[in-house]
């Protein structure tokens, strides 16, 4: 069975891209390339759903910027 996830990337301040999954708590990975960070976050899901066997599927609605001033 195939289950798809949705994955946030950001970039760090270090240049890093950073990788999570949302639907599963503390799965999270990052890497210094992109290709890699693909890599990275399809075995943090693997290993996660080992561990974690359920998990919350909430379906993905977008991404809102918002200014703030500070």
């Amino acid at each position: 069975m195939t289950k798809e996830f949705n994955v946030v990337i950001e970039r760090d301040e270090e240049g890093y891209y950073v990788a999570s999954v949302p639907e599963l708590q503390g799965c999270h990975t990052q890497a210094k390339s992109l290709d890699k960070l693909m890599e990275r976050i399809r075995e943090a899901i693997e290993l996660c759903l080992e561990m974690e066997g359920d998990f919350v599927s909430n379906e993905f609605i977008g991404v809102q910027r918002i200014a703030v001033e500070v």
